[in-house]
């Protein structure tokens, strides 16, 4: 069982590494008018675990924080998963 929390967890930061570098790439590219990462890309990497990261990653790059959807969905998206988490591992 030990094995299985500490995937769960290695898992956890990569993807939330992920989603922080998303949020980065995606300003970065925004601010030189290149193509952009598509927010449902965003948004499936929040799903995906990674919502600590995107989440954070709108703050520290000042990115997608005037857009409602992120502001709400981001932080919802992380209530949820800790819910789950919390019933699915130690619950």
């Amino acid at each position: 069982m030990l094995i299985g929390k500490t995937l769960v967890v290695v898992y956890l930061v990569l993807i939330n590494v992920i989603g922080l570098l998303l949020m980065g790439i995606d300003k970065l590219k925004a601010a030189h008018g290149q193509w952009r990462i598509p927010e449902k890309t965003l948004f499936l990497c929040s799903i995906l675990g990674g919502s600590v990261g995107t989440w954070a990653g709108m703050y520290l790059f000042r990115h997608k924080t005037k857009h409602w959807y992120f502001v709400v969905g981001m932080p919802l998206i992380l209530v949820v998963q800790v819910v789950l988490l919390n019933f699915g591992l130690w619950g």
